[in-house]
């Protein structure tokens, strides 16, 4: 049995990082090398000269939704917020509600815009039922695809530790990878934020292969563990793809001798997905593979990622990559030289 314990540290709540930096390859860079168990100091910017040419980078390309919500209660004229975390055919919305009071089946949400829109649309959302997580069914009253409703009324979903409600004109840009295309996620995958078009194009440059997956992030991916043993935890499912056109720049690498670098966990759970079925092809569904040590990884060879909250999923799954007390030392390490943590903090590239 696996105690949560053993991934608990202290940070500093001033490493918190709760704006980006001034430019996105600006962040810097904590090199783990697996195999001489050391560890060195550099900044996003040098990337390529860690990789190899028939090296393969895969990013997850997934676009966040401006997820977050306001509305008031139509019975009580009360406040409240809402967090959109999928839909249905039928038109009902999973949510995430918080306000004063209880919320009942049958009560009647007023969504309003959160930044400055035209007040001439009205939607509104009936509660139907709550589940087992504490998670709302909602029916949506309206014609519109909840894509266009989220972009007239909702706001970027940052995270709490941001500290602050909407979404500024740089959170709109920052809080999105610049290779973002396919919406439906609703927190960032951080580690590709450090990305720019320049950077990517230094990596071709010297022959590095790029293949893109889709994992849409789900709200539970930032969930802490709330049990006391990894075994007895349930992950969330979120709906990844991973295209024939990537399955086979990957293979390709394989063959030619190259690594495959995965850019954030969310990309590692979509390739580790697949291969538990076989070998890299295109597939597509939902996922809940929980990965934690002592996992035996079939598809990827490198990871960057930014550094994550204690007992956190994402903390067990970079533990299981690289060893938990290497990763105990490189977290020590980075709080000792006041590195920025979470998701607009620096990052670390495990080799």
């Amino acid at each position: 049995m696996t105690d949560l314990n053993a991934f608990d540290y202290q940070l500093p709540p001033e490493l918190i990082a709760t704006e980006p930096t001034q430019q996105r390859d600006q962040s810097r860079l904590l090199i783990l090398d697996r195999k001489s168990q050391s560890i060195t100091h550099g900044s996003i910017s040098d990337l390529p000269r860690y990789l190899n040419p028939d090296d393969c980078l895969v990013l997850n390309n997934t676009r966040v939704l401006s997820a977050r919500l306001f509305g008031t209660r139509q019975s009580t004229g009360g406040k409240w917020e809402g967090l959109y975390l999928g839909s249905n055919s039928l038109g009902e919305w999973k949510l995430m509600s918080k306000t004063r009071g209880k919320l009942n089946p049958g009560d009647i949400i007023e969504l309003r815009p959160a930044h400055q829109r035209s007040l001439e649309k009205q939607v509104t959302l009936k509660l139907l039922s709550k589940d087992t997580e504490g998670y709302w069914t909602a029916l949506v009253k309206s014609d519109e695809d909840h894509h266009s409703l989220l972009a007239h009324f909702g706001t970027m979903p940052l995270p709490p530790y941001m500290k602050r409600n909407l979404a500024t004109e740089e959170d709109w840009e920052r809080y999105q990878t610049v290779y973002a295309a396919q919406p439906g996620a609703v927190a960032a995958p951080t580690a590709g934020l450090h990305f720019t078009p320049e950077l990517l194009e230094r990596c071709t440059a010297q022959g590095t292969r790029i293949a893109n997956v889709t994992l849409h992030v789900g709200i539970g991916t930032f969930k802490p563990i709330s049990v006391e043993t990894l075994e007895a935890h349930k992950m969330h499912s979120e709906w990844c793809e991973l295209p024939a056109e990537s399955a086979e720049l990957l293979n390709q690498s394989r063959r030619q001798g190259g690594r495959i670098v995965c850019v954030g966990t969310t990309s590692v759970r979509t390739l580790e997905s697949v291969a538990q079925q076989g070998p890299l092809q295109a597939w597509q569904g939902e996922t809940d593979i929980f990965i934690y040590p002592p996992y035996q990884f079939q598809a990827v060879d490198c990871l960057l990622t930014n550094f994550h909250l204690p007992k956190s999923t994402l903390l067990v799954l970079v533990s299981a990559f690289a060893g938990a007390e290497f990763i105990r030392e490189a977290y020590k390490k980075a709080v000792e030289a006041e590195y920025r943590f979470y998701s607009y903090g620096d990052a670390m590239l495990i080799l």
